[in-house]
């Protein structure tokens, strides 16, 4: 199978992280490359989740009862107050 070269421009950070990554699980980034390249064309997709940061169930109903009023503890002014009124 005949080889070809890619370049692929990522932060100098990231690269370093990665490296790192790869050589602790006994690869390099080439290999790492070509593990991801083939799953993708067996799987034609993106072989992991793709999304933007969206809350998990738990907090989206915590947002959802902040927004609505609900389940809320009362205001304290003091660590004295909070006391006291957990100790009630």
């Amino acid at each position: 199978m005949a080889q070809t070269n890619i370049n692929i421009r990522m932060d100098s950070t990231l690269k370093e992280q990665f490296d790192h990554l790869c050589n602790e699980l006994g690869m390099n980034m080439t290999t790492a490359f070509n593990i991801f390249a083939k799953t993708m064309v067996r799987q034609q997709k993106i072989p992991f989740e793709v999304s933007l940061n969206v809350p998990n169930a738990e907090t989206q109903a915590a947002i959802d009862d902040v927004n609505h009023g609900r389940n809320l503890s009362k205001s304290f002014h003091s660590v004295a107050e909070l006391m006291e009124d957990l100790n009630a």
